[in-house]
Formats: structure tokens, C-alpha cells, sequence
């Protein structure tokens, strides 16, 4: 017997009855679910009773609750459209990833939940544009990858991380003060007060300009 991919995106499926049900909906309801709980919330029951049907209907749209969860991750992928392509590679690339920051914020877990391979048309579009904005600038072969990842990898772990770390003000100030009584240790981290440092906006833009920086001068050497 053939293998079942694990991916809902690479399977072929056979014809089903029509439930009053579409995968839209089943996507936009778990968008929703997941937007007001915790993700480990997130069970197939839940999701049923949200669409008012019962699991056996969910589930001749869905295999598993993996299946559901790569279809909201890549939902939000498309909710921001990659923007029209300019004359400024490094504009384009700043506008698709503030963008894409700016998403995961809104629904925080979609920054932490992805588990398996992307491929559905959202991510898809998103990566496209990237590597095809890359190419554009002059970057060729693995140096396209290599910089699709690094500037994907930005983006994500600048959400991730404003997502999952919950210091409060207290508590950013009682570790800056461990810092400095112990500034013999770390005398690097206490003089940037780097316990105080919040500004998420300022470090993803910093930390954006220094990656694209590079790869400005990498582009200009390979073209040389």
C-alpha cells in the first residue's frame, strides 16, 4: 500500500458527500479558536462545536488536528498578500516581512505552531515573492536560499520571541538589578541594561537593516 503523505496539502482525496461544511469555514473557525485560547486548547470536539456539527462531519474534511493546524498557519500567511513588486528590492523585502511580523502578532500562535513542511499556496505566494525579489536583486542559486531562510528566520523568531516571553515591568528591573550586582560576570549585559530592553520594534527594523545590509554587500561582490 502506497504511503499517505503527512502533509493535507500533498494528498489526493476521493470524492465525499457535501456536509453543510467547507474547509474555509473549518479554517476560520480555528483561526478564531486558537486567536481566544491557548493553543493547547485547540481538540477536534472544540473545533466541531464551534461549526455547530458534529466530529464525524469534521472529520470527513479533516484527518487530524495537524491538518487543521496547517491550514490556519498558512491562513495567515494569506490574509497579507505578498505587496506589488517595486523598483527597490530591499523596500519590497522590508514591506513583505513587516508585514508578515505584523500577522504573527495578531495571532500569536501561528509564530510558534507550525510543525510540519509549509506548501500551502499561502506560504507559497509569500515565499515566491521573497526568492523572486532575490533573484531581482541579483542573488543566484543557493545564495537565493541561503537568504530566503535567513530573512524568513528574522521575521519569525522576532515574533516568536515578543510572543512568548511575558516579563513584566517588576520583573525586567529586578533582573537588571541581578545584572548589575553581578556586573563582575556580566559587565556586557549590564551596561546595555539588556533586561530593560523591550523595544521589539526597533530591534526587528535594526536587525532587518543589518541582515539586508549584508546581502546588499553580498549581491554587490557576486555582480563584481
Amino acid at each position: 500500500m502506497a504511503e499517505r503523505s503527512r502533509s493535507l496539502w500533498l494528498r489526493t482525496t476521493s470524492a465525499r458527500p457535501d456536509p453543510p461544511l467547507t474547509v474555509e469555514r473549518i479554517t476560520a473557525a480555528a483561526v478564531e479558536l486558537l486567536d481566544e485560547d491557548d493553543v493547547g486548547q485547540l481538540t477536534m470536539r472544540r473545533l466541531a462545536d464551534r461549526l455547530g456539527v458534529g466530529t464525524t462531519t469534521l472529520y470527513w474534511h479533516v484527518d487530524t488536528k495537524e491538518d487543521v493546524i496547517d491550514l490556519a498557519v498558512d491562513a495567515v500567511f494569506a490574509a497579507t498578500p505578498p505587496p506589488p513588486p517595486g523598483d527597490d528590492w530591499r523596500a519590497d523585502v522590508t514591506t513583505l516581512l513587516t508585514e508578515r511580523r505584523a500577522a504573527l502578532l495578531r495571532h500569536p500562535w501561528s509564530a510558534v505552531m507550525r510543525r510540519r513542511p509549509a506548501v500551502g499556496p499561502g506560504f507559497l505566494s509569500w515565499m515566491e515573492f521573497l526568492q523572486a525579489t532575490l533573484t531581482r536583486a541579483g542573488f543566484t542559486s543557493r545564495d537565493v536560499t541561503a537568504a530566503s531562510w535567513v530573512l524568513y528566520s528574522h521575521v519569525q523568531g522576532s515574533a516568536a520571541s515578543q510572543a512568548t516571553l511575558r516579563w513584566s515591568v517588576a520583573e525586567r528591573r529586578e533582573g537588571q538589578l541581578m545584572l548589575e550586582r553581578h556586573s563582575a560576570s556580566y559587565p556586557t549585559l549590564a551596561a546595555q541594561r539588556h533586561l530593560l530592553d523591550d523595544d521589539w520594534d526597533t530591534n526587528f527594523a535594526l536587525g532587518l537593516a543589518y541582515v539586508l545590509d549584508g546581502l546588499t554587500a553580498r549581491a554587490a561582490a557576486g555582480a563584481t
